[in-house]
């Protein structure tokens, strides 16, 4: 098992941790339809990832009354 030689004190360990932060994300606006998305990622509202469509979307599921 680990021992540590020497007490580490605040100072040290918190700056140890001074890059442990999460930070914020950069959200892109689609070029197709104008919501914000991740960058790099296929836009999740309309299917586009650049000027291609990539995923076909459904525009509405239809559900029976007896199914539901």
């Amino acid at each position: 098992m680990a021992v540590q030689q020497n007490k580490v004190s605040k100072s040290r360990r918190n700056n140890r941790r001074a890059h442990d932060a999460l930070v914020a994300g950069n959200p892109n606006e689609c070029d197709n339809c104008g919501e914000l998305k991740r960058p790099h990622h296929v836009c999740p509202s309309c299917g586009h990832y650049g000027e291609r469509e990539v995923v076909a979307m459904a525009d509405e599921i239809e559900l029976d009354e007896d199914a539901a």
